[in-house]
């Protein structure tokens, strides 16, 4: 689902990271722009624990979710030296090494882009409704599931 102008979260294969930033460079205000500042989050092959982790499955209470990424971006769009900020959320099952996130921050000079690059990183993490369960292995092979709370971490 596509929110806004620049936030949301999208189902699996539906958004493409050069797509995203040829979004950004359509920006009427490029021309203001030196740096463009990109996080993409992929799925760790193990938990924080050590354990190996097998696949995740991401899903979004999508209203709310969409809302709190278009608010943390559109804030954002107001600190100093920022032209554009997007975050686009997939949502799906995923294996190990895939693309979860794009977070893309686009302003006049790196030093105002890095900080706020952070800043929507964290943000979204704490704020949007999305819910992550984690399939890990434990040393006999045998698969467990549960949910992850970003808020616990």
């Amino acid at each position: 689902m596509q929110a806004g102008k620049g936030a949301g979260v999208h189902r699996k294969g539906a958004m493409v990271l050069s797509d995203l930033i040829n979004r950004v460079k359509k920006n009427p205000n490029f021309h203001k722009v030196g740096a463009l500042g990109i996080f993409v989050g992929v799925v760790r092959g193990e938990t924080l624990e050590g354990r190996v982790v097998k696949k995740l499955e991401l899903e979004a209470y999508e209203e709310k979710a969409n809302e709190a990424l278009e608010r943390i971006c559109a804030e954002l769009r107001r600190k100093e030296g920022i032209v554009d900020v997007q975050i686009h959320h997939l949502i799906g099952e995923f294996d190990v090494g895939e693309d979860l996130v794009y977070v893309i921050v686009a302003g006049s000079h790196r030093h105002h882009v890095f900080p706020v690059l952070e800043e929507a990183v964290e943000r979204y993490k704490r704020e949007a409704f999305l819910f992550k369960k984690e399939y890990v292995s434990d040393e006999k092979g045998e698969i467990t599931s549960y949910w992850v709370s970003e808020r616990e971490k």
